[in-house]
């Protein structure tokens, strides 16, 4: 069975032009077959600044409404994620940008009001995997970026999080799939202010005693669901780290266990 690597890119990598390409670089070095899915939050809030739309979040998730939505697709679909592609390319991976909507590969519905409408929010229904184990037959470096679609014409801003985990798990039948989350620290730290302090190895049974304890805070734990979910479904091995870690097995990074 083949390996396949998915790779996750937290907001923060996309900021900055070098620190993109430091991460694409280590994508680059990944050796077979990868899939790249990237947000950029902080980007479409900019531009909605720019533009004059209102941010609206709850519970640090973000309410996306029309112009959000129009703000979210120019920024993940349009401008970053074909910069991500350009730079693939020009460091010799033969990368193709995706949204949920292309070839109908990721369908999802708007998410269920109950206590708070989140909007043009989408929940993930269904992964082709069919049409995705195409793609990467055709040895492509997939680049997915955070909008789904509910082939009913309306597209649907989804977490950039789950669609890795989702991704992941529905080709854990094809291939023995590795999923890594790439964010700006060396790992899930004990202490944040010591970069070296990392947990190196999470079971899914102390998650809830780290949480108490105040070493995860409230935005790692639907990471950590994710992951253990991804797990708990056929997915080989899940790591948090820097982007720099990706391609050695070695380095300093958290790594997830049942």
């Amino acid at each position: 069975m083949d390996k396949l690597h998915v790779v996750k890119f937290g907001g923060g990598l996309l900021t900055d032009d070098k620190s993109l390409t430091t991460a694409l670089s280590s994508f680059h070095k990944l050796e077979g077959l990868k899939l790249l899915v990237h947000g950029g939050g902080s980007q479409a809030t900019e531009l909605c600044e720019r533009l004059g739309v209102p941010t609206k979040m709850h519970d640090g998730r973000r309410i996306t409404d029309d112009d959000a939505l129009d703000a979210a697709i120019m920024v993940y679909a349009g401008l970053t994620n074909k910069r991500i592609v350009a730079k693939l390319q020009a460091m010799g991976s033969n990368a193709i940008g995706l949204s949920g909507a292309d070839a109908n590969l990721i369908r999802a519905e708007k998410r269920i009001v109950k206590d708070i409408d989140y909007g043009w929010a989408g929940d993930i229904e269904e992964i082709n995997t069919s049409k995705l184990t195409s793609l990467l037959a055709m040895d492509l470096s997939l680049v997915f970026c955070a909008i789904t679609h509910d082939k009913k014409g309306q597209l649907l801003n989804t977490n950039a999080d789950t669609i890795a985990a989702s991704l992941a798990v529905a080709l854990a039948n094809d291939f023995d799939v590795n999923l890594h989350y790439c964010f700006g620290h060396n790992g899930v730290l004990s202490d944040l202010s010591d970069q070296n302090s990392v947990i190196n190895r999470i079971r899914s049974t102390e998650v809830e005693t780290l949480h108490k304890e105040g070493i995860i805070a409230d935005g790692m734990l639907p990471k950590l669901h994710n992951c253990f979910v991804a797990l708990g479904q056929g997915v080989t091995l899940v790591t948090i780290g820097k982007p720099e870690t990706v391609h050695d097995e070695h380095a300093l990074k958290t790594k997830l266990t049942r």
